[in-house]
């Protein structure tokens, strides 16, 4: 395997956030740099206070900033980099994306509420074959879990075992 982390794809947002954000914030971790989205960075109001071992800090810490940037301004179209008013800093533009599109917490609950019952009423049809209705069940669990909701593993398989046909 290849040790340059730098020949990682960076994943394009298509609308599904949650999706999106695990994989952009895992690439972000190998590249050392979610520490930046997850803190932010100020830029220090007059520079002239600072010694010459913060200003190093600072100059690293805007380097990073703008690398999280490029790497968000390439995972989104030009429709959604439009829609972001404040593209400052790599935290507001993350936690803008996240406001816009992670959905508030009624939405979250009745999707969850949808999937359960989903996950509730779902069999196993006719000729299909274990593996296909095996993926059908794990979809909708992964889809909750994703959203939230524990989902532990005996769960998935006493339904499974509890709704195939003969």
């Amino acid at each position: 395997m290849s040790e340059d982390k730098s020949l990682i794809k960076v994943p394009k947002f298509q609308g599904y956030y949650h999706h999106w954000s695990e994989l952009m914030s895992n690439m972000l971790r190998v590249k050392g740099l979610w520490g930046m989205v997850e803190r932010g960075f100020v830029e220090p109001l007059d520079w002239s206070l600072l010694n010459e071992n913060k200003k190093t800090m600072l100059n690293e810490a805007r380097i990073q900033d703008c690398q999280v940037k490029h790497y968000l301004f390439q995972a989104l179209n030009r429709s959604v980099f439009e829609q972001i008013l404040d593209r400052s800093t790599s935290k507001i533009i993350w936690d803008s994306m996240k406001k816009k599109y992670s959905g508030n917490e009624k939405v979250k609950k009745a999707l969850r509420n949808n999937l359960k019952r989903e996950f509730e009423i779902t069999e196993m049809r006719r000729g299909e074959t274990v593996e296909n209705y095996f993926g059908r069940i794990n979809a909708i669990a992964n889809k909750l879990r994703s959203n939230g909701e524990e989902m532990k593993d005996n769960v998935i398989v006493e339904k499974i075992l509890r709704t195939l046909t003969d």
